[in-house]
């Protein structure tokens, strides 16, 4: 048994996949109409069959009020590991990336916090 696919709630699909594929760097997996939606899937691009993250639409009642209590309290939706979270942040401020956490060493662990322009704020994690 394996993860295949996780979902991240979007404000805008198509925003979202700009924002996932020309700012963080990961590669279009599936883009298949849905209705009035798509099913949005990117993946990343050294893995390709690697665990695929779904851009779902906020269209279930209960997305929104989870989504913006998350924003809200400054909770990340979910952790990105990189190698260099300094490196990483600078090339994404170069790229126009907001970030509401700029990098911080824990000891064991540098984080950093952003926005994905779609609703959602992203840790960026390295171990030491």
């Amino acid at each position: 048994m394996k993860i295949q696919t996780v979902s991240v709630f979007v404000d805008d699909q198509q925003r979202a996949l700009e924002f996932y594929t020309e700012k963080l760097g990961f590669a279009l997996a599936a883009d298949v109409p849905m209705g009035e939606f798509r099913w949005l899937t990117v993946v990343d691009p050294a893995a390709p069959e690697g665990t695929q993250l779904s851009l779902e639409p906020k269209a279930h009642p209960a997305v929104p009020p989870f989504t913006d209590a998350l924003l809200e309290d400054g909770i990340p939706f979910f952790v990105l590991g990189v190698d260099d979270v300094q490196a990483e942040y600078e090339r994404l401020q170069g790229l126009g990336v907001e970030f509401t956490q700029p990098p911080i060493d824990h000891g064991p662990v540098t984080t950093a916090v952003l926005s994905d322009t779609v609703g959602n704020l992203l840790q960026i994690a390295a171990f030491a």
